[in-house]
């Protein structure tokens, strides 16, 4: 189970044009993987198990639970994501378009969301974050991975192509190719007989964190901070699981100090396997990264607790290249548990050293992502 490392993206996009890695599903039969049984009825025991798992989930967040008869004859597209996950962010967009525009022709999107931190199963933590994203379709919760499982899924963001037979016409893993998979989507409404003359096909654009990444200047992948899955720490000191330590950066720039995509912990921390939490006031994180974009996913201890931070880049306030969650000056609130983008670069990408400083204990860390 993992996030598709962009890093790997972005050499398929310089070959490939930005095309998505996609996993083609096969039984004996070019391009095409049989479902068992085709939906021929609204009765449950009909549909093949992939299908039969979705309406028989119980958890659905923002719409009544789907049944049968919602998807009988029907396209249908199975996202999977998480919602603190900056790759499954940026798929928004296309799929709010989508699920809008070939609506009244037979297509119906279900998101499926499989939590990857503990704070993600959560039902209003998810509620809220669907809210704040524009989620309009239909979003099952999947907290023990029976629907992840059942459709044999391998990571996010994932999608899955239902033809109206109820057989799996295509799988792909990852972002990306966008005209190609709307035309997926054509073509299977084509085989349905609900679509007469294709839809033109246009640009979708998405703001904020829900953009496009910056794939040709992107240098820097998805970082875990919890020592579960930790790479590129570099503070003198080792990481002490689960245990209160004093951490130091280094004394002199970072342009000597670090190298690309070594990280470090400043301050008083407790590392736990997920997350590293704040046990002291101005704890703070350093990153040597090379990306247009940095998120952070960050929680407070508390929801009723906000903690302030302070971003730097190359120990300056970061001006014009502040994200969405910062300010020019590089203030922001830890408010709730999501993905924040800090840093949005809008000169030409180069290295750069981030900073993080948080106000006082109680911040919890969990990954960075980059875009």
């Amino acid at each position: 189970m993992k996030r598709l490392d962009l890093r790997y993206l972005a050499g398929v996009a310089a070959v490939a044009a930005g095309a998505a890695l996609a996993v083609n599903l096969m039984d004996g039969n070019p391009g095409r993987f049989s479902l068992p049984n085709a939906i021929a009825s609204t009765d449950v025991a009909t549909l093949s198990p992939q299908l039969k798992a979705l309406v028989e989930t119980t958890q659905w967040l923002n719409t009544p639970p789907l049944t049968a008869a919602d998807l009988r004859g029907k396209v249908v597209l199975v996202n999977f994501w998480t919602y603190s996950c900056i790759n499954c962010v940026r798929t928004l967009p296309y799929l709010r378009a989508w699920a809008q525009k070939y609506r009244d022709q037979g297509l119906v999107v279900v998101s499926v969301h499989t939590p990857e931190f503990a704070f993600e199963k959560i039902p209003d933590n998810v509620v809220r974050a669907l809210h704040q994203l524009d989620v309009p379709y239909p979003v099952a919760q999947d907290n023990d991975f029976r629907l992840w499982h059942a459709f044999g899924n391998r990571g996010w963001p994932a999608f899955y192509f239902i033809g109206a037979d109820g057989e799996i016409a295509h799988a792909q893993l990852g972002e990306g190719d966008w005209e190609g998979t709307e035309e997926r989507i054509q073509d299977l409404l084509k085989e349905a007989g609900s679509m007469k003359t294709p839809e033109p096909i246009g640009p979708i654009a998405g703001s904020g964190a829900q953009a496009a990444p910056d794939l040709a200047a992107l240098g820097s992948g998805e970082t875990y901070i919890g020592y579960g899955q930790a790479s590129g720490f570099a503070s003198p000191q080792s990481i002490a699981g689960d245990k209160a330590r004093s951490y130091t950066l280094p004394d002199k720039s970072w342009l000597s100090g670090w190298g690309l995509n070594e990280w470090g912990l400043g301050g008083d921390w407790i590392v736990g396997r997920e997350f590293a939490t704040t046990s002291g006031i101005k704890s703070s994180i350093g990153y040597r990264f090379h990306a247009r974009d940095l998120h952070l996913v960050m929680a407070p201890a508390s929801l009723d607790r906000p903690i302030r931070f302070r971003i730097t880049l190359d120990g300056k306030a970061p001006g014009a290249d502040h994200g969405a969650d910062t300010d020019a000056d590089g203030w922001g609130i830890l408010t709730e548990d999501r993905l924040y983008q800090l840093v949005r670069q809008s000169r030409e990408v180069e290295d750069r050293t981030f900073r993080i400083e948080f106000e006082e204990p109680g911040a919890k860390a969990y990954a960075f992502t980059f875009g």
